[in-house]
């Protein structure tokens, strides 16, 4: 029997794929047991990017032990559910692909998704895609978008795959890295990773033009080695996105704008919601934090009492 450690790069629902990176030399994998009933409240135990310790003998490869994750992107998995699903694991950084129109871009589900990288030193970058499909159309809400994510202190990269802009400064910042994207369906995201590299290939999928809203396509968490480098892990498109392990009294810590003001409020701890002398919302009406992230924030806190 021999042992080692490696990285899950695809997950398939019990059984896994994994790769001892940097090298990429795939082999198949099953989950012991006893890991599978550790993680009651969470739908996968094992995610893709989870470094794992494994044995193999002439029967097949077994997961032995997960290791100790740096940081992991996770999700409620339904409005109403208290178990959890991890996205993915081991990230140096998440792109959060969204569009402006087709589908139209929901705030606060961005929101919930940043808030949820901060909550776990997760680094994120905004990817504004389809930009070739309404630039002409919506100069100024593009404009807009950028200054509401821009002064609260996430890049903001605009992409067009036909037109090719954005996907080199993309490719280049992947390099050496694990890259989560993530986002909702229909937002271009297996087209982004193709142009990235043109030799993958994740599944494409068109938008329902009755809806503007996308149709999953990716069913499964995988993750694929770019050839110019670096490593991308391609999640299923997400329609609902609940808040885990964040306490009501804590999420505004995870708006950065909101944590810079917070320091000059007259009571701590303060909800910036009612108190007098809050310089939170003083910042949101002197412009300095936008009326959408404080609305985003003032929902998380609604949809927190769900879960109580």
């Amino acid at each position: 029997m021999r042992s080692g450690e490696a990285t899950v790069v695809k997950n398939a629902g019990s059984h896994y794929l994994l790769s001892e990176l940097p090298a990429w030399e795939l082999f198949p994998a099953v989950l012991r047991g006893k890991i599978r009933l550790k993680a009651s409240e969470i739908t996968n135990p094992v995610a893709v990017g989870d470094r794992v310790r494994y044995q193999a003998d002439d029967d097949g490869c077994v997961i032995s032990e997960i290791l100790p994750r740096r940081n992991y992107l996770i999700r409620r998995s339904t409005n109403l559910s208290r178990q959890a699903h991890i996205i993915a694991a081991n990230i140096d950084r998440a792109y959060v692909i969204v569009s402006l129109y087709f589908p139209e871009v929901k705030l606060p589900f961005l929101d919930r998704i940043l808030v949820t990288c901060e909550l776990y030193g997760i680094p994120a970058t905004i990817v504004l895609s389809k930009t070739d499909m309404y630039r002409g159309l919506a100069p100024e809400e593009i404009a807009h978008f950028r200054s509401i994510y821009e002064a609260a202190g996430y890049p903001v990269i605009e992409t067009s795959v036909p037109g090719g802009e954005g996907i080199e400064e993309i490719r280049e910042a992947c390099k050496g890295r694990v890259n989560l994207f993530s986002g909702e369906s229909g937002v271009g995201k297996s087209s982004l990773i193709k142009a990235l590299d043109p030799s993958l290939d994740p599944k494409i999928g068109a938008i329902s033009t009755a809806h503007l809203q996308g149709r999953h396509t990716t069913s499964l968490y995988e993750m694929y080695p770019l050839a110019s480098g670096g490593f991308v892990i391609d999640s299923p498109g997400i329609r609902g996105f609940g808040l885990v392990d964040v306490q009501k009294e804590e999420i505004a810590r995870y708006f950065p704008e909101m944590l810079r003001e917070a320091d000059g409020c007259r009571f701590i701890p303060c909800t910036h919601t009612h108190e007098p002398g809050c310089a939170v919302k003083d910042a949101v009406d002197r412009g300095l934090i936008s009326p959408e992230r404080y609305n985003s924030y003032l929902g998380m806190l609604e949809e927190d009492k769900k879960f109580r």
